[in-house]
């Protein structure tokens, strides 16, 4: 493997996050992936860090990764709060969006796994759109249950022999950051866990506008959107989220006195 970064950043909530520039977190993932280097990048919101402390195998998954970026507002507020003040949020649908341009001017194969086949496919005709010369090398949603050591292995050798340098994944939290890490040195690229990004960019979700982005609401737009099944994760890990970043503040406070 190529020298390894000098990681700066800062432990929000137990879970370590990465500090960087937009310039820098795309040439990681970009060589990276020209070196067919087996890693793993985790975008950390408020629900990923909450889950953390609630779950000790994915809080270490996330501080074993190779980048963790800021992806939701209060986990960048947070970070801001902790010494990084021009920290800018690093999300899962802007890193991909950037990203395949980088790929397309360097002839730089991607690979999707998750998500369901339809949104796969339409993810694939915007993609054409945008980026006509972006070569994707292949595209898998794999089953809503825990595949055969068979099927994995299957799955494995496929992604290998396309020649993708980056695999993006959407199979929701924790369970693709999990999925990374247990494919960590088997899957000959970088992978990068982008949450609902395929839904926004393939048109099946609709992204909420920049000024709710930008003020740290992109949570109430999809609460909006899917009441149902989101009330929980967003009104009560918010809470959790907040009430653990006061207790770490104070007690960062404390020490500092």
């Amino acid at each position: 493997m190529s020298g390894e970064n000098v990681r700066r950043g800062a432990y929000v909530l137990g879970a370590f996050i990465d500090a960087l520039t937009w310039d820098e977190a795309l040439a990681r993932v970009s060589a990276w992936a020209a070196a067919r280097e087996s890693r793993y990048v985790c975008l950390c919101n408020a629900h990923s860090v909450v889950t953390t402390t609630q779950d000790k195998k994915f809080l270490r998954v996330v501080n074993e990764a190779d980048m963790a970026t800021p992806d939701g507002m209060p986990v960048l507020w947070m970070l801001r709060r902790l010494g990084f003040g021009e920290q800018q949020r690093i999300s899962g649908a802007n890193l991909m969006w950037r990203y395949f341009a980088l790929a397309e001017s360097r002839g730089e194969a991607v690979y999707f796994y998750g998500s369901t086949g339809e949104t796969l496919a339409k993810l694939c005709v915007v993609l054409t759109a945008a980026y006509p010369a972006l070569r994707i090398a292949g595209l898998y949603s794999p089953p809503f249950r825990a595949l055969t050591e068979e099927e994995d292995a299957e799955s494995v050798a496929r992604i290998n022999e396309s020649g993708a340098g980056a695999v993006f994944v959407s199979l929701g939290c924790p369970k693709q950051e999990k999925w990374m890490a247990a494919h960590r040195g088997r899957i000959r690229a970088v992978m990068v866990g982008v949450g609902a990004a395929f839904d926004y960019h393939a048109g099946s979700i609709k992204r909420a506008p920049l000024w709710m982005q930008h003020n740290g609401l992109e949570w109430l737009h999809r609460l909006w959107s899917e009441p149902r099944r989101l009330w929980k994760r967003y009104l009560v890990t918010n809470t959790l989220f907040l009430l653990g970043a006061m207790r770490q503040l104070l007690s960062r406070s404390a020490r500092d006195r």
